[in-house]
């Protein structure tokens, strides 16, 4: 069986959610969402598994944390001791106030630094490659729900679409539109 897209177009968010839960009711599969500013509780109605990108920033954090106090630990401990100030310099533990400054600023470094990379390859905005967005007015005003079917559920989703506030359908098939 070919797999066809449907691409249902909304105005109103509101509309578009409540159109959501009643194809999820359905057991249809919602594979995407476009929308030109975050919808909260979006994600819970969809049961998403994609991880939150807070969650990503804490690990890319912890991770700049553990470089920099290896980092810190290898060069003024076990590599280079120092006597700087009077402090002894065979514990790291001892000298960690010292070292606050370079493991927070080593810590945002990477933090930022891997959100950025995140962004970009999650929104396909790496050289090369083109940002998926089917249609351009979901950066604007209008919402956009892509469902892809396997099985020939069709007519049953295109009507329940009509039903429920939809204002335009596509149905990509073979990269071909037809409305």
């Amino acid at each position: 069986m070919k797999e066809k897209i449907i691409y249902a177009l909304y105005d109103d968010d509101q509309i578009m959610i409540s159109s959501i839960k009643k194809l999820i009711n359905y057991g249809i599969k919602i594979n995407e969402i476009y929308s030109p500013f975050p919808i909260h509780g979006i994600k819970k109605i969809l049961n998403s598994s994609k991880e939150d990108l807070s969650s990503l920033a804490f690990k890319y954090g912890l991770f700049g944390f553990l470089i920099s106090s290896l980092l810190t630990w290898y060069s003024m401990i076990f590599d280079w001791p120092q006597n700087i100030g009077g402090k002894p310099s065979f514990h790291w533990n001892m000298n960690l106030p010292s070292f606050i400054p370079v493991i927070f600023e080593i810590t945002i470094f990477c933090s930022a630094h891997f959100m950025c990379l995140t962004y970009f390859t999650r929104c396909n905005l790496y050289p090369g490659s083109f940002p998926k967005n089917p249609y351009y007015r979901t950066t604007d005003d209008q919402f956009l729900i892509e469902i892809k079917l396997i099985n020939n559920h069709l007519k049953k989703c295109i009507n329940l679409l009509k039903k429920n506030g939809v204002i335009e359908i596509n149905i990509k098939k073979n990269y071909f539109f037809y409305v």
